[in-house]
């Protein structure tokens, strides 16, 4: 699992990165006329302004738990994820296919010209380096903790609690995309003396910036309705549970992730009849300990002593809401 100060270095190494290219694509554009440049500057400065709403999440997602919210502002991450595929969606995406439609119509009427593309090639070159540079950071994190849990990156990403480090990945890798859309675009509208390939490109780099949105809004809606642990790590928790000598059976677990790394865990128990009250405890208490160990994440654990025949309809039930999830 990847740590939140790997998180934090990866988004700071982004927000230095988009900042530094964001002010040379916008001088790029103003010289060569580039509406495909005028996007990409738009998308650096919003990803560099989304850094800053993410690290905004973490601070406020570290808040101590208070009265009002006793379980923590753990959430507070996930609001502002979904705060950034907004802005990625209207701001990043709509203004680069409304500037590249303005640019589409200036080419048909004849009054959009192109400049001397020299300028754009240069800032093209250093912006895939830097941005480059960035991403590489951001995967290497991004890897190491999706190779943790054997996973691949979509399925990663659909089951990542931390998304401060996805949302990088996908950012770069979208600016990575933009920029070699807008060289396309800029080398074929002056190749061919054709100003149509550089309004195109712009509106494809909104295309991008909006698919990049529709997975982020997704995942940060799901975290924020509630999500709990996979599948596995579910039926794993049960292993623990009715591995211990105490335990008779192990009913229905139930989790919800408050924040990327504090997992509550509910868990109906029925004990062995040759169990007294000292012995309910300690084996709580072995419950809790294993638990924890293997799933450091786990900030609250409650178990709640059941009678056989209760269990054991909670877990038919809890079998079937597995057996859907993984249908789905």
């Amino acid at each position: 699992m990847t740590n939140e100060g790997e998180s934090t270095i990866t988004i700071i190494a982004a927000i230095v990165a988009n900042i530094l290219i964001g002010i040379v694509k916008f001088i790029a554009s103003g010289i060569s006329g580039s509406a495909a440049m005028a996007s990409e500057g738009i998308h650096s400065i919003v990803d560099s302004g989304n850094g800053l709403l993410i690290l905004l999440g973490i601070k406020r997602s570290n808040k101590k738990a208070d009265r009002d919210h006793p379980f923590g502002h753990g959430k507070e991450l996930y609001f502002w994820t979904l705060v950034v595929s907004i802005l990625i969606f209207s701001v990043g995406g709509g203004i680069s296919i409304s500037h590249g439609y303005d640019a589409l119509m200036e080419a048909r009427n004849g009054t959009h010209v192109l400049g001397d593309p020299t300028i754009s090639y240069i800032i093209f070159f250093v912006a895939m380096v830097i941005e480059g540079t960035s991403l590489l950071i951001a995967v290497k994190h991004f890897n190491r903790a999706r190779k943790e849990v054997g996973m691949k990156p979509m399925e990663y990403i659909h089951e990542c609690k931390d998304p401060s480090l996805y949302t990088v990945v996908l950012e770069d890798l979208a600016a990575e995309v933009g920029l070699v859309i807008a060289l396309v675009g800029t080398f074929l509208g002056h190749a061919l003396g054709n100003p149509y390939f550089d309004g195109t490109a712009s509106v494809l780099i909104g295309v991008v910036l909006i698919a990049v949105a529709a997975i982020l809004m997704r995942e940060s809606m799901g975290l924020l309705v509630g999500e709990g642990m996979t599948s596995k790590e579910v039926r794993r928790v049960e292993d623990i549970v009715k591995a211990d000598p105490s335990v008779a059976e192990c009913g229905r677990v139930l989790t919800n992730y408050f924040g990327p790394y504090s997992l509550l865990i509910s868990i109906d128990v029925t004990f062995k009849t040759t169990c007294d009250l000292c012995g309910v405890m300690d084996s709580i208490d072995r419950i809790e300990l294993a638990i924890k160990e293997e799933f450091p994440q786990t900030t609250r654990i409650f178990v709640e002593a059941e009678s056989l025949s209760c269990v054991r309809g909670q877990r038919d039930q809890i079998e079937e809401m597995l057996g859907d999830r993984e249908n789905n």
